[in-house]
């Protein structure tokens, strides 16, 4: 998207930076649809909340629970939420199926550097590696991000074909336990955690990580609607600074941050969640990729390859085009930015 639409000039870009503007103002609410439930990940954006941040920059931030990333845009592009976390391949897929769509979300700040989709089997299966899948029975729901995106993995990993089964995402881990499947596609932190609470030792489950396997998508991202950026920016970059410092508090004392999980799910398992948000951080959050091109930005060449790998594989009604998706306009200074300073291993 040209980024003029969004600012015009170094006027709108000071005025996105007026942060002590809008905590003189009366705070502006703020809907944000997350792409999951409230697990381990979703401390990224409770803690702030639950420590003030937001209201800080001058924002009354309402945190929602989500059914999947797909369903996160959807729900901006609508205008029943103004900003969101979502796979930044469901938001290129609704871009290019929806090229007249008047209210495209557009991508604001990269949170997962990495995509988190895995493929998973059990070692009893003999599957050890890509190649191993031919002719295989893989299982995930039809809109699980691993498995709209297998194309790009089977082609950078030379994997013939194989068979998919269908199920509802409560099922994958279970009919992967049975034998009903042979390997199953999903984030990495999810499944494998739903494996061993089905009984299954982590030692006995071969994980294969697409940014490990040649596919280097990038995963989920705030987006934020077209309406609110072009008409408040700065609420935009205020929320973004409050998610940043958030985020720098999550990665230095991540076990504590699962407090916040636990206050908004009474019912979550503290231990499991704090094992799901350590592998979450370490994986996509800060990884090596996400450490070199610095938290919340994107490489452009990489996320053209990213545009045109969705593109072939999702089968898009149109091809996606990167500048539409995305922008860096709104992100905070650089010092902002810099939530690995304080992270401890």
């Amino acid at each position: 998207m040209d980024k003029r639409s969004f600012l015009k000039g170094g006027a709108a870009l000071a005025a996105a930076c007026a942060l002590p503007g809008l905590v003189r103002a009366q705070a502006l609410p703020i809907k944000f649809q997350l792409d999951w439930r409230f697990e381990g990940p979703s401390a990224l954006f409770l803690l702030p909340a639950a420590k003030g941040y937001f209201r800080e920059a001058g924002l009354e931030v309402s945190l929602d629970a989500g059914s999947g990333s797909a369903a996160a845009v959807q729900r901006v592009a609508s205008g029943t939420y103004d900003m969101g976390f979502a796979d930044m391949a469901a938001l290129m897929e609704f871009h290019a199926n929806n090229p007249d769509a008047p209210n495209k979300p557009v991508a604001v700040m990269m949170v997962y550097n990495n995509t988190p989709a895995a493929v998973l089997a059990l070692k009893k299966s003999g599957i050890t590696k890509p190649a191993d899948l031919t002719g295989k029975k893989l299982g995930a729901p039809v809109f699980d991000a691993g498995r709209k995106a297998f194309p790009i993995f089977q082609k950078a990993n030379r994997v013939g074909e194989v068979t998919w089964v269908t199920m509802d995402p409560p099922l994958r881990e279970t009919m992967l336990v049975r034998g009903d499947v042979d390997a199953i596609t999903g984030f990495s932190f999810t499944s494998l955690l739903n494996l061993e609470a089905r009984g299954v030792k982590p030692e006995d489950v071969v994980i294969m990580p697409y940014a490990e396997h040649g596919v280097r998508l990038y995963g989920n991202a705030i987006i934020a609607s077209p309406k609110l950026v072009r008409e408040r920016p700065a609420a935009v970059t205020a929320f973004l600074t409050a998610l940043a410092r958030g985020v720098r508090e999550v990665l230095a004392q991540p076990d504590a941050a699962i407090d916040h999980v636990k206050q908004r799910d009474a019912i979550v398992n503290v231990e499991l969640e704090r094992r799901r948000l350590r592998l979450a951080l370490e994986s996509v959050v800060a990884s090596a990729d996400a450490r070199r091109e610095g938290f919340g930005q994107v490489v452009p060449g990489r996320l053209a390859l990213m545009a045109s790998q969705i593109s072939d594989a999702f089968g898009t009604r149109t091809r996606v085009d990167p500048t539409a998706v995305w922008t860096s306009s709104l992100l905070p200074p650089a010092q902002a930015l810099d939530v690995f300073a304080r992270a401890k291993g």
